[in-house]
């Protein structure tokens, strides 16, 4: 995804919240990946108290990442859309993934803007499509004289309303608890976007996130991980 594509899809955000912000990061985080490692690159982007949420259940990821071998060949990934907060002190993105084998899937992550004003993530997780979509039939090489347009991608940015000065900001929807799911959550500090993680116990995740809308808390993101069918 070229800069120029960033700049065109995601200009005009305002203040400090700048969702390319986070297309920029995601998209270097996936050439690590490519270029140094797969869990190398997830180490080093990696913020304090990182979790990584697989099927098996979420894990601290320093301690899961420690001593853990990079795959000979990186999965892919890119960002399709984001949700931030009006501070742009956190964001949420949710995009597609390609692993090495073809096998297509989405994902979701969470990131969070550090003391030294770089983001690294806080949460991730991600699931194969199932099933597969069908595969792409392949084009038919271009003709002498036919006009070739690339595809263009397009990332949505979304920044939560900021609050007019003197207004208090609404409380966030309250989050239910269950003694019978594993489930972690988070808000920013300026209370615009809150995001939640559920683990049940057959294996599958639910990541939900919420901001500030025009005076009123909507669904921003509910993205269910079903448990893969055998």
């Amino acid at each position: 995804m070229p800069d120029r594509v960033i700049k065109r899809a995601l200009a005009g955000a305002p203040g400090e919240a700048q969702p390319s912000k986070i297309v920029a990061v995601e998209l270097a985080f996936a050439r690590a990946a490519k270029e140094k490692g797969q869990w190398t690159a997830f180490r080093e982007f990696a913020g304090p108290g990182a979790i990584i949420d697989g099927q098996g259940g979420p894990v601290e990821a320093q301690d899961w990442l420690a001593n853990r071998q990079d795959p000979p060949a990186a999965v892919q990934w890119e960002p399709r859309s984001i949700w931030m907060s009006c501070n742009g002190a956190l964001a949420v993105s949710q995009g597609r993934f390609r692993d090495p084998d073809g096998v297509v899937g989405t994902f979701v992550t969470v990131w969070q803007r550090q003391s030294n004003d770089q983001y690294r993530w806080i949460y991730d997780t991600g699931a194969p499509d199932n099933p597969q979509p069908p595969a792409r039939k392949p084009l038919a090489p271009p003709e002498e004289g036919d006009i070739v347009v690339e595809a263009m991608d397009a990332v949505q940015g979304l920044v939560a309303d900021c609050p007019k000065r003197g207004e208090a900001v609404p409380a966030p929807p309250a989050i239910s608890l269950s003694d019978e799911i594993q489930q972690g959550s988070g808000i920013s500090h300026d209370g615009t976007l809150q995001w939640r993680w559920e683990h049940d116990a057959d294996g599958s995740r639910r990541v939900v996130a919420e901001f500030l809308q025009r005076g009123k808390w909507v669904v921003a993101l509910d993205q269910p991980f079903p448990v893969a069918k055998q």
